[in-house]
């Protein structure tokens, strides 16, 4: 079996010989019947964006002058709660905390964790109020410039394994997995994960992703900490850790959903390749990759199964919009649906965009030009076609930084 070690890896890069590839190129090249040798390719750049509910921030900051309160009972920022601690800070006038990227604020179930980090890293004042131990309010405004430390921690990310759902059922039903009540009678499907050039599916098992590893989170370098929580073999994810002040807010943020606030990430991995059982495993193909398509009301529902690739084929990551057949409704259902806030007072915000389609799918004066698609399956030995009609995974954001990896190994910037 051919092999080859980083060094010689790193000797290619230097000299500016290596042939790297994103896992977009590549997978495009084996779609082609062009895929590179094991001699052509020394590193594949992977990637994946979506929800990743197990994501929190641990912040430090100041919001007072020393001496004013003995140590934080309760901390809130624009009214979503952190968990003061574990270090007490005692007479220091400032707060550790740890901030949940799913806590919703207690005003508004909509607003949550994953929110509030975008908007700290966008340089955006939050309101800031500390309960102390001994009864005082100190109530204050910071930004980012005010925090000393800011860490993301991903208990698991990147996960390999989603399930897609719809509700075969007639009432509406509430849920983390769709951007809003997802409707009975099989009108829609909803599902996460972005197939064959998530890392995680590229490399089974973990040959060189693993333990210790630097990898890209949000933009900015960060390592592997080991598997996340519920992590298996059989459904692997990662726990993930980073500098949040490094990060691009574009990369990460809220994502509303039918149960409130959510928090949406995004992670590229690089892949060296050193042997051949590694290429190999790089040859996967969106339509190799299933996916289970359970009833919303649980994973342990399950009605049929279906790929990647029926998921993603060629339908459009982006909508177009179309000004001109906005019309002025008294509440608008796009910007209602719209599970980042991208559109609002007519006009779409492609840096905010998501591509989840709900404004394609749920605009009634069709504003918006989007292909979703839509997935044949059998359910109790029927053949029905459901409508996708939110995509909780951005590939477009994937392929983004995945491509900012590849050029940050090319320059040197990323050492493997």
């Amino acid at each position: 079996m051919k092999k080859r070690d980083i060094s010689q890896i790193n000797e290619k890069i230097d000299n500016g010989e290596a042939n790297i590839f994103t896992a977009e190129e590549f997978k495009k090249l084996i779609k082609e019947d062009n895929a590179p040798s094991f001699d052509e390719v020394d590193v594949v750049t992977t990637g994946t964006c979506g929800v990743m509910s197990g994501t929190a921030a641990i912040l430090n900051f100041i919001v007072s002058p020393p001496g004013e309160f003995i140590k934080a009972e309760n901390v809130y920022l624009n009214g979503v709660p952190a968990f003061a601690g574990p270090c007490p800070n005692e007479w220091l006038g400032e707060v550790d905390v740890i901030l949940h990227g799913t806590t919703h604020s207690v005003d508004d179930v909509n607003y949550g964790g994953g929110f509030l980090l975008k908007e700290i890293m966008e340089g955006k004042s939050v309101d800031v109020r500390v309960e102390s131990v001994d009864g005082k309010v100190i109530e204050n405004t910071i930004t980012c410039d005010d925090i000393n430390r800011a860490q993301i921690i991903g208990s698991r990310m990147a996960f390999k394994n989603y399930t897609a759902f719809t509700n075969p059922g007639s009432e509406e039903v509430s849920s983390i997995f769709a951007a809003t009540p997802l409707k009975g009678n099989l009108s829609g499907l909803t599902f996460s994960g972005c197939g064959d050039i998530n890392p995680l599916q590229n490399d089974i098992p973990h040959n060189v992703i693993n333990t210790g590893k630097r990898v890209l989170l949000n933009g900015a370098e960060a390592y592997i900490l080991g598997d996340g929580t519920r992590s298996s073999p059989q459904k692997p994810n990662l726990m993930l850790s980073g500098d949040m002040t490094q990060m691009d807010p574009y990369y990460f943020g809220g994502f509303k959903t039918g149960q409130g606030g959510e928090i949406y990430n995004t992670v590229a991995i690089p892949i060296p390749v050193l042997n051949e059982e590694i290429y190999n495993n790089l040859l996967i193909q969106d339509i190799d990759v299933s996916i289970p398509v359970a009833d919303i009301k649980g994973r342990h529902l399950p009605l049929g199964e279906t790929n990647y690739y029926e998921l993603w084929k060629d339908y459009d990551l982006r909508p177009k919009y179309n000004r001109q057949k906005c019309s002025s409704c008294s509440e608008c259902e796009a910007q209602k649906v719209c599970p980042t806030n991208a559109f609002s007072q007519k006009s779409l915000d492609l840096s905010r965009c998501f591509g989840c389609g709900m404004c394609a799918n749920f605009c009634s004066h069709d504003a918006f030009d989007m292909d979703t698609g839509s997935v044949d399956i059998k359910i109790n030995e029927k053949d029905v076609t459901i409508p996708i009609i939110c995509r909780q995974s951005d590939r477009l954001r994937a392929n983004k930084l995945s491509l900012k990896l590849k050029k940050m190994i090319k320059s040197g910037e990323f050492k493997l």
